[in-house]
């Protein structure tokens, strides 16, 4: 009877430390960093990575998102000065959109809950129906999705402006050989990391939680860099 014991108790080690082993592993998960030490800054809609010294005359002259004026969920005016010395992701939505939108605010919710207690990111979000997502309509969604507001901005305002932004100082959308007119939707997936100075730092598909996370490393790589 004793071999048997002696095999259970080699048996109850053995399962000890699989278990160990499994705990190690989960508690020492490899945090997804940048690809490179220093983000590249972007000018256009073809985003070709262009490498500067992010304190240099060239990057102080390089392609920057222009003042703007638009109204958040809070009815509060958002400005360019609403930003000023942070670093924030942008997208487009609409609050009646049954697509691509829920997946991409629930995408946006995971970066707010990241950067939760960081008064150095924040989030911004054009209406691309500002028509139908009034102030009210903002707000309802606002409550719904569990948005801070401090945190996360909701924006409508004048349907030119808004578009003017997207395709013209974000570049969020690939016009595919086919220049859109002021009368087309604007509709993408995408999320833009625009730094403290207001440069393009980063692209990535607001619907792929790989790319969202990189997007949170990218962050954390900008923050050091700034």
């Amino acid at each position: 009877m004793n071999w048997k014991k002696k095999l259970y108790k080699q048996k109850s080690y053995s399962l000890l430390f699989l278990v160990f082993l499994l705990i190690f592993a989960c508690n020492n998960k490899t945090e997804k960093t940048s690809r490179v030490a220093s983000l590249p800054f972007y000018k256009d809609a073809t985003f070709t990575p262009y490498w500067l010294d992010a304190g240099s005359d060239e990057a102080k002259e390089f392609h920057k998102i222009p003042d703007y004026s638009l109204t958040n969920q809070e009815g509060v005016t958002v400005t360019s000065e609403t930003f000023k010395d942070k670093i924030y992701v942008a997208d487009f939505f609409f609050t009646t959109c049954p697509g691509i939108c829920p997946k991409m605010t629930a995408n946006m919710s995971i970066l707010q809950e990241e950067f939760k207690d960081d008064d150095e990111i924040l989030l911004l979000s054009h209406s691309v129906t500002p028509k139908i997502d009034s102030v009210a309509a903002l707000k309802d969604y606002a409550i719904a999705k569990n948005v801070n507001s401090s945190k996360w901005h909701l924006v409508t305002g004048e349907r030119k402006t808004i578009y003017d932004l997207g395709r013209q100082a974000y570049f969020v959308e690939e016009d595919l050989g086919e220049p859109k007119t002021e009368d087309d939707f604007l509709h993408t997936e995408n999320f833009v990391l625009i730094d403290k100075n207001k440069h393009i730092r980063g692209i990535y598909n607001g619907l792929n939680k790989t790319s969202v996370q990189q997007l949170i490393a990218d962050i954390k790589t900008l923050k050091k860099d700034n």
